[in-house]
């Protein structure tokens, strides 16, 4: 009896032991194993294998495109159901504390308004900018001298895609706030580039977009 109460002890403070000899590994592991790397990293590295993240964002839903809004020069305002009359001239407001050029018109609506083809093109690519236009497309005019650059979209239309032929008024995502934009603002951030055939799908020179969707008029 005595010696099956040795072989039970025994055991038990076998244990005690390996329990103790386990968690002191796990702990040295924890402790050498590398800090995550911050999300900007993340998405710098993902970038770099090719992967866009913003391929991944959740997918808008059915869009319908009710009333398509054509300016003079035949561009389509680029979001459903806004007129003309309704957008302001914001191209040379500074932004970043004045340190830059807005270069671009912010089209005010609310969230998941469908954003739609200005013009036919290609879409060039598909980008996602966290510190700054968040999920975006850049949609290249068929003889490559245009890119137009849609920006801060909530999601992208079901099936968007880099190569994709689209058309004026083809639904390309929805007004969002994703990348720098204000979450109290939803709006599209639109620009026009004027682009050498030759230019990547970032370069170009900036073109205001207002006159070209309302015409002179003067700014509101």
């Amino acid at each position: 009896m005595a010696r099956r109460f040795s072989i039970v002890g025994n055991l038990i403070v076998f244990g005690i032991v390996a329990l103790g000899a386990w968690l002191v590994w796990t702990n040295a592991f924890r402790t050498a194993a590398p800090p995550s790397a911050p999300v900007g990293a993340l998405v710098d590295a993902a970038e770099k294998v090719g992967f866009d993240p913003a391929r991944q964002a959740p997918r808008a839903g059915e869009i319908s495109v009710r009333d398509l809004q054509v300016g003079p020069r035949g561009l389509a305002v680029p979001v459903d159901r806004v007129h003309p009359r309704q957008l302001s001239d914001t191209y040379t407001q500074s932004r970043g504390g004045g340190a830059r050029v807005h270069n671009a018109i912010d089209i005010m609506a609310e969230r998941g308004r469908p954003v739609v083809a200005a013009a036919p093109g290609i879409v060039e690519k598909l980008f996602y900018s966290q510190g700054g236009g968040g999920i975006t497309v850049y949609v290249r005019s068929p003889d490559r001298r245009w890119m137009y650059y849609y920006a801060h979209l909530d999601a992208y239309a079901p099936g968007l895609r880099e190569g994709q032929r689209v058309e004026r008024g083809t639904a390309l995502g929805t007004v969002g706030i994703s990348g720098n934009a204000n979450p109290s603002g939803p709006h599209l951030h639109f620009a026009i580039n004027r682009m050498d055939p030759r230019e990547k799908w970032y370069q170009g020179e900036p073109v205001n977009p207002y006159p070209l969707l309302a015409g002179n008029r003067a700014s509101r």
